[in-house]
């Protein structure tokens, strides 16, 4: 109201088009706002898979801790399996064919690091057992994705598919050793996590520099590394020289040119899958 009254002097000296072009833009933004309140939630499911933290108090660096608490809440997509020590979710971010992590569940050790959390052999040797079970379903997932183009898998795919398949198939790729595991000398959630991925570093989510070192260099601290020595590098990793990007696979030098990186690894990942 107190709007229209400092327009009436206007009014009386003949601006209506100024009045009517105000009068529609207010109401076109009144019909907006009404738009947006009335737009329909999205499905629970849809909330829990795209935004995962969202639904909980853990967020940014915390968001790890959602699954730990509350495993069940999250769709199989996102969530693997879980037990009562561990969770196993895909990468929201995965930097390779396949990428898995492995959450602990203690609320002692899972805000640790590895350097520290390792350190306590009892823990280490239950997150190494997980971790082979780990690797058996990446291994399997590996097979199931891209057994049929791959060489070493052609007399086992041939008995599968045969009309008397044998009681024992060929043996087949060996997709164990196409993984790497370990945790990050300086992780970037602050809940403990173990990656266990294919190496193939193939994905859309590879896209910087320091994802691929992540993985390529011994950033990536293996768990048959741990305990680490109180004089080992890798418990203070804050001071180091950042590496060129070296291919996985030929060790070609790219330096920082992530562009022509991503283009070799395409190329990569086609060999390898056909190996």
């Amino acid at each position: 109201m107190h709007y229209r009254r400092m327009m009436a002097p206007k009014m009386c000296q003949g601006p209506r088009p100024l009045l009517s072009s105000v009068r529609r833009t207010i109401e076109t933004h009144h019909r907006r706002m009404q738009l947006m309140k009335s737009k329909p939630a999205l499905p629970k499911e849809q909330k829990q898979a795209d935004a995962p933290s969202q639904h909980t108090t853990f967020y940014g660096r915390d968001g790890l801790a959602a699954y730990t608490v509350d495993p069940a809440s999250f769709p199989s997509s996102r969530v693997v399996y879980y037990n009562d020590k561990f969770v196993v979710i895909n990468d929201l971010f995965p930097k390779a064919t396949v990428h898995l992590l492995i959450l602990p569940r203690d609320p002692k050790k899972n805000v640790l690091r590895g350097q520290e959390a390792f350190d306590d052999v009892q823990f280490l040797a239950e997150c190494r057992e997980e971790e082979k079970k780990v690797r058996g379903i990446v291994a399997s997932e590996l097979r199931r994705r891209l057994g049929s183009s791959s060489a070493a898998e052609q007399s086992r795919n041939e008995a599968m598919n045969s009309d008397d398949p044998p009681d024992v198939l060929p043996a087949g790729r060996d997709w164990t050793k196409e993984i790497i595991s370990g945790t990050h000398a300086n992780p970037s959630m602050n809940h403990l996590h173990i990656h266990v991925l294919s190496r193939d570093m193939h994905s859309e989510s590879m896209k910087k520099k320091n994802h691929y070192l992540s993985f390529t260099t011994d950033f990536l601290v293996p768990l048959d590394a741990y305990p680490l020595a109180a004089d080992d590098f890798r418990r203070d990793y804050r001071h180091f020289t950042v590496p060129d990007m070296r291919c996985w696979r030929c060790w070609k030098n790219f330096g920082n040119k992530m562009v022509q990186m991503k283009a070799h690894l395409e190329a990569e990942y086609e060999e390898w899958r056909r190996e």
